[in-house]
């Protein structure tokens, strides 16, 4: 199976092309561009590194999150415009199971966390590739009480980790290691083994953004709408 493989959820723009047995092309980018400019001349120049057409491909595979609310809106909204162009299948894939994957081998607990804002993670634990606890929004202090109680040994990476590194240290101490620059952030390729791994193919349909919490329009709507009732 060959797969383009999209990833907008973070700080980091991603595209790459790959199959079960080689990367055949992987663009990232951090930059002051926003994703929604940068994503589309990557997937161009992905498909065009490895030398192939978005036709030829058997599926989209997206990280549908959880992560910034407007990256993930535009991840998923451009690979299903892609895959229903092209009548190709779609394939989720989860963001923080993906950044684990972007560590490498490590003997302890791998611990992704997305910045949530107001002191929140996206957090989750996994333990050679398996995962232990479910994708969660919580109070950074309750992840990390949630998983001491898993191991003596915690690698974190993921964006929430230079907003929350003096406190992870205050903590756990020297429990808590961090994933260098160059491992500590979401790599297309780790999502793409996902996808190829797991094959949950679905069509553009039936690919659906994964927020845990309703984004703050969502939110501002329903207070507005319980302040009005209640001044009636």
């Amino acid at each position: 199976m060959r797969l383009l493989i999209i990833d907008t959820s973070g700080p980091v723009c991603g595209a790459a092309v790959m199959d079960e047995s080689r990367v055949l092309s992987e663009f990232t980018a951090q930059n002051r561009n926003t994703h929604s400019a940068s994503l589309m001349p990557m997937v161009e120049s992905a498909l065009r590194a490895a030398g192939t057409e978005l036709k030829d491909l058997d599926a989209v595979a997206a990280v549908s999150g959880p992560g910034s609310f407007t990256g993930v809106r535009i991840g998923v909204a451009t690979a299903k415009g892609l895959a229903h162009g092209a009548g190709l299948k779609c394939i989720p894939v989860d963001a923080l199971e993906a950044l684990s994957r972007s560590a490498g081998a490590w003997d302890g607990l791998v611990c992704p966390i997305q910045d949530a804002r107001a002191g929140q993670v996206y957090g989750a634990a996994f333990r050679n590739g398996e995962r232990l606890t479910p994708d969660e929004p919580m109070k950074l202090e309750e992840y990390l009480e949630k998983i001491s109680a898993l191991g003596e040994r915690f690698l974190f990476l993921g964006d929430g980790v230079p907003v929350h590194r003096e406190k992870i240290r205050e903590i756990l101490g020297e429990k808590a290691e961090f994933a260098p620059a160059h491992l500590g952030y979401l790599r297309p390729s780790a999502a793409g083994m996902i996808a190829l791994e797991k094959g949950r193919e679905t069509d553009y349909l039936g690919l659906q953004a994964t927020y845990l919490r309703p984004p703050n329009a969502q939110k501002n709507k329903k207070l507005m709408e319980a302040m009005k009732q209640g001044a009636e």
